[in-house]
């Protein structure tokens, strides 16, 4: 039976679209943005509904899925005890040397599937009791995402969404989402635009990340969490701290205390290894050091930002 803890008292933001005919707007929309497409800040203007491939997105009419399950590695306020309902999409808009999860962004390896099949999947994950719906690399497939949370809501979808995105989004998808998704996750990769095109090969990144978490965040505020710690609704951001301070984190905390909240949920995260590419670009080619994270711990406490995600830290530090 695909339905969510009868317990469960909180009702997902999509629902507010779903009965007067919102929903269905959306997805219209979406799908004529695919035309001439807009959905992330790359603006390739390809017409993917002609099964053309997005320039770097490599992804047409349908959306491409490495696999999907209950994950239990996310942050303790998603994953609960029940998991996180993770759907992996395959590629992805941004080219990282260093990227952890290089086999799914960038061969592409997964299986095509149609909005009916993805709000199949989602339904399977509720019927799994899974505490939410969580889009891992979804900005390239906006569109399709849309789609199908308008055919799983129709079916009984009721869990929060979670947007869990690297972070260079375009204000047009943005816009789509609004009031769709419950839980924004975007990566903050960066400080520095120039260091984010040396190392993720997109020009822009800090300008038009800091534009996008500006926007989730006025679409959902801090993050809010029920009786039992799991999240709900709210803005949740992911920073990767790099070796030799290549993330230039304290911009981005400043960024975070002084512009959108220090009320903000951040999780500084300290698993950075050597990855894909990463041994030709000294010194991404070493793992972090002790002394490169607990930097970054004291310019959080620095700019005021105390809700910092506390699981217990990688041991390969140095």
């Amino acid at each position: 039976m695909n339905r969510p803890d009868p317990a469960q008292e909180f009702e997902p933001a999509y629902l507010s679209l779903l009965d007067d005919g919102r929903l269905r707007a959306r997805t219209e929309r979406a799908y004529r943005r695919l035309a001439d497409c807009d959905l992330c800040a790359r603006y390739c203007h390809v017409d993917r509904l002609e099964t053309v491939k997005g320039a770097v997105c490599r992804t047409g009419v349908n959306a491409v899925v490495h696999g999907y399950g209950p994950h239990h590695g996310e942050e303790d306020p998603l994953r609960g005890t029940r998991g996180s309902g993770t759907i992996f999409f395959s590629w992805c808009n941004l080219r990282c040397v260093f990227c952890q999860n290089w086999d799914i962004s960038q061969k592409g390896a997964g299986h095509e599937v149609t909005p009916p099949a993805l709000a199949e999947i989602m339904l399977q994950l509720q019927a799994q009791g899974c505490h939410n719906i969580n889009f891992v690399t979804p900005s390239h497939v906006v569109a399709q995402i849309v789609a199908a949370v308008e055919i799983a809501a129709h079916r009984g979808l009721r869990l929060p969404l979670v947007y869990n995105t690297g972070g260079y989004d375009s204000p047009e998808a943005l816009a789509l989402l609004d009031g769709i998704i419950d839980i924004y996750m975007p990566d903050m990769k960066y400080g520095d635009s120039a260091i984010a095109h040396q190392y993720s090969h997109v020009r822009d990144y800090v300008e038009i990340n800091f534009a996008a978490v500006r926007e989730m965040y006025r679409q959902v505020g801090d993050l809010r969490l029920d009786a039992d710690g799991i999240a709900q609704h709210g803005l949740l951001v992911r920073h990767l701290v790099l070796p030799d301070d290549l993330a230039g984190t304290e911009a981005v905390i400043a960024f975070l205390a002084n512009d959108v909240s220090r009320h903000t949920y951040l999780n500084l995260m300290d698993q950075y290894h050597p990855c894909y590419r990463a041994g030709d670009y000294p010194p991404l080619d070493r793992s972090l050091s002790h002394d490169e994270y607990r930097q970054a711990l004291d310019l959080a406490a620095k700019h005021g930002l105390q809700r910092l995600d506390s699981r217990r830290r990688c041991r390969s530090l140095v």
